[in-house]
């Protein structure tokens, strides 16, 4: 019962946070800062519906004053609501062009100045490479970037893909990583405290002077620091 009364408030929730996202984004169409807005409409009251804890740890991450390529761990559709708590200023996402077209949410993606990529296009892909590096460079803003590629449940992340190191080498950024603790098959919506999740981000990875030719390595360490942390993590929450 208590299931079936949180999705249905959530999917009220999710109706007017769109809604409110949207008036944002009319009101200041493309503002770097409307994705932290946005995020944190959907984040805060969806929390309190599942009765969801956060434990945080992301003072690296919200203290940074540059521009940076931020990567997180991706797991559900739930991180909307959990890591858009830890949003930090300026800060915009890589996305799908078909968000576009979901109703509400797609729109103010939009205006909220997130970059829309068609992946199966790959003049489309090389221009929004460009609009990141100019983003990155010019535009005092940061670019939040999961780089498995899709979501995944599991304690063990999957294989990188390149292409949020390659913005960093390209606009000369640090990366900084933010870890989630494996919560996607470990929530309890029918119970009233639905569970607790840890976020914590590592100190910022500098890219200067690094080519093309140093992104396996770079895939490689930062790989192994985000799984360290996501296992400290889970091996703090299992002895809770």
């Amino acid at each position: 019962m208590l299931f079936i009364l949180r999705m249905a408030l959530m999917g009220v929730h999710f109706i007017v946070a769109g809604v409110l996202g949207l008036v944002v984004g009319i009101c200041r169409p493309f503002n770097p800062d409307n994705s932290r807005i946005c995020a944190r409409i959907y984040s805060l009251p969806a929390l309190r519906i599942l009765n969801l804890k956060l434990k945080t740890q992301t003072e690296g991450l919200r203290d940074h004053s540059q521009s940076c390529v931020i990567i997180a761990n991706h797991q559900s559709n739930y991180d909307l609501y959990v890591l858009g708590r830890v949003v930090p200023y300026r800060t915009v996402s890589l996305g799908k062009k078909s968000l576009k077209w979901v109703p509400f949410f797609g729109q103010l993606y939009w205006l909220a100045g997130n970059i829309l990529l068609d992946r199966g296009n790959s003049r489309s892909a090389k221009q929004a490479m460009l609009q990141t590096t100019e983003t990155l460079k010019h535009k005092n803003t940061s670019i939040w970037v999961f780089p498995e590629g899709t979501r995944y449940p599991g304690p063990q992340m999957l294989p990188f893909k390149k292409g949020a190191f390659l913005m960093a080498i390209a606009a000369g950024v640090p990366i900084i990583p933010v870890c989630t603790s494996t919560y996607a098959n470990k929530l309890r919506i029918n119970r009233w405290n639905s569970g607790t999740i840890m976020i914590r981000s590592l100190p910022a990875i500098a890219t200067t002077g690094l080519t093309i030719a140093d992104v396996p390595a770079l895939m490689e360490s930062c790989q192994a620091q985000m799984q360290a942390c996501i296992d400290s993590m889970n091996k703090e929450m299992a002895e809770v």
